[in-house]
């Protein structure tokens, strides 16, 4: 059999899962005391991560979950590489109301291939067929349960048909919405405020000339992010600094950026080579977010996943808030809270917390960007939690999203 007609019959078989979400869901909703499995597996798929203590920590960010035991019928199966200590799982039990944490206890089941490598935990857990069945004698009905990814990617799409349960996540198909260049793509459709810049870069060329035709749209701008398509918690983002630069000679003022596709002939009649050679020098001093990274790696994979040049914002008082939301298996947009990210780093980009809900001045603002968004994906047919980061600049004692 194809390769093609193999991932033709597993995405129909995944689509056939997923259907039965809208039942579940349903009697979820109506009836916190039916009985429900929720598998828990918060896999990571981003190569920054390249510490398996920092794995094991994004993977226990989704211990809240531990709060759904409260509906008395309900199974949790949490997965995690290495196991957790004890103390952390009865803190959260503790937390539920109502609930005697010792029976929730025995609703609750934690999984671990104890393997500390770095690698995606749906990986350790597909080379593991025992393992896989101990996950799968532990699901009362197939019918009445659920996977929790983390981030989605075949991998996932693959444990789901293994486990023969839905998975409440976004659909594969649907990665490239995720990346930094479709969230840019989505904001220009939606009309999502966002910064001047240009995606879907895949080289040093056409990064240079990004910047070279942002310059010339905007000759005012200090200092502007690369970011690759796939990063988390600002690990995937460069600063270049611009200050310093001789003004730009064709200032091209009212003009969107144009594609990094522009054939050579104009593109190179907008800038000379002097401001090329100066762009390029600076591209090669830029500041990496995350400790470690080297010029010749990082190009590297902007070379493999591509990603986007902004503007950074800037301003006299800037915060970085957020807005997470999720789209029911119903199709419903739901808002779920907001937070103000406490942000630290070499260039202050690094994600250390966050303090909730975010500050009123904006957060009617940024939920209503969010919502645009939500709405869209919800159209495509994208199922799942997800999260959108702003940056609000004051000026005039009004907040600007």
């Amino acid at each position: 059999m194809s390769e093609s007609k193999l991932a033709t019959d597993s995405q129909a078989e995944f689509d056939k899962l997923q259907k039965k979400l809208v039942p579940l869901w349903k009697s979820i909703e109506r009836f916190n005391q039916d009985p429900q499995t929720i598998v828990v597996v918060p896999s990571m798929s981003i190569d920054a991560i390249n510490s398996g203590a920092v794995m094991q920590a994004y993977e226990e960010r989704f211990l809240f979950l531990l709060l759904l035991l409260r509906q008395p019928r309900a199974r949790l199966i949490y997965v995690t590489s290495q196991r957790i200590l004890p103390s952390i799982i009865d803190y959260y039990l503790g937390l539920l109301p109502g609930v005697i944490p010792s029976q929730a206890r025995q609703r609750l089941f934690l999984i671990s291939p104890l393997d500390g490598s770095v690698r995606a935990l749906s990986d350790k857990l597909l080379d593991r067929p025992r393992l896989m069945e101990r996950i799968r004698s532990l699901i009362m009905d197939p019918d009445r349960a659920h996977l929790v990814p983390f981030n989605t990617t075949n991998r996932e799409q693959e444990l789901a048909l293994r486990l023969g349960i839905p998975m409440y996540g976004a659909d594969p198909k649907f990665f490239p919405l995720g990346t930094k260049s479709g969230c840019r793509e989505i904001f220009m459709e939606e009309k999502v405020a966002h910064p001047l810049g240009v995606e879907n870069l895949g080289s040093k060329e056409e990064l240079i000339e990004a910047i070279a035709q942002m310059r010339a749209k905007k000759p005012s701008m200090k200092q502007v992010l690369v970011k690759l398509n796939e990063g988390v918690s600002g690990e995937g983002n460069a600063v270049i600094d611009l200050t310093g630069l001789p003004p730009v000679a064709g200032n091209l003022e009212g003009r969107a950026p144009a594609s990094p596709g522009l054939p050579a002939s104009q593109s190179s009649a907008l800038h000379s080579p002097a401001e090329k050679a100066m762009l390029e020098e600076r591209l090669r001093g830029m500041q990496f977010e995350l400790a470690g990274v080297t010029y010749d790696s990082y190009m590297k994979k902007l070379q493999e996943r591509k990603g986007v040049v902004e503007e950074r914002i800037m301003g006299e008082e800037i915060r970085s808030p957020s807005v997470q939301l999720r789209v029911t298996p119903l199709g419903e947009v739901e808002l779920l809270s907001t937070h103000d990210q406490l942000l630290g780093g070499p260039s202050g980009q690094s994600y250390l917390g966050c303090v909730f809900p975010a500050d009123p001045g904006y957060a009617a603002l940024i939920t209503r960007e969010a919502a645009k968004v939500g709405r869209r994906l919800a159209k495509e047919g994208v199922i799942g939690r997800f999260a959108l980061d702003f940056v609000v600049v004051r000026s005039n004692g009004k907040w600007e999203p």
